[in-house]
């Protein structure tokens, strides 16, 4: 799998994202909505770094039982019930990203919603992964 992230100089500098990812692979991993929570079902964290963290872990673990990697993700969409928060910790978020995935960012989008599934998330990460 080869995944090629492409920042043309034409458009603002990407921080925390690709402007886009070309890849080619032999597995393409639909990766559901995942929010902060735990084994019993239950949402956990009370912040939304604490919440963000608890949902890209179960994020990057739903991919790695399918075989992959956080370098295989090629799209990811973030889906926040306060964009204006978000923004306010984006600098922990995009330390936790780093810890948890690493450098090699996917194409990225920050929606905001009314609310998700379980009315206490405040944050909800989903997208795909090409595999070799």
């Amino acid at each position: 799998m080869t995944a090629e992230r492409v920042n043309p100089p034409g458009l603002a500098p990407a921080a925390g994202f690709s402007h886009a990812v070309v890849a080619t692979g032999t597995r393409l991993v639909f990766l559901a909505g995942q929010t902060a929570l735990d084994g019993d079902g239950k949402i956990v964290g009370d912040t939304l770094p604490e919440q963000f963290t608890r949902a890209l872990g179960n994020l990057l673990t739903a991919l790695r039982a399918a075989g992959g990697t956080p370098a295989d993700l090629a799209r990811v969409t973030v889906y926040a019930t306060d964009v204006a928060a978000y923004r306010a910790h984006a600098r922990e978020l995009g330390r936790v990203w780093r810890d948890l995935a690493g450098r090699d960012y996917p194409a990225m989008a920050v929606v905001q919603v009314v609310r998700l599934w379980d009315e206490e998330a405040m944050v909800e990460l989903d997208g795909f992964a090409l595999l070799p």
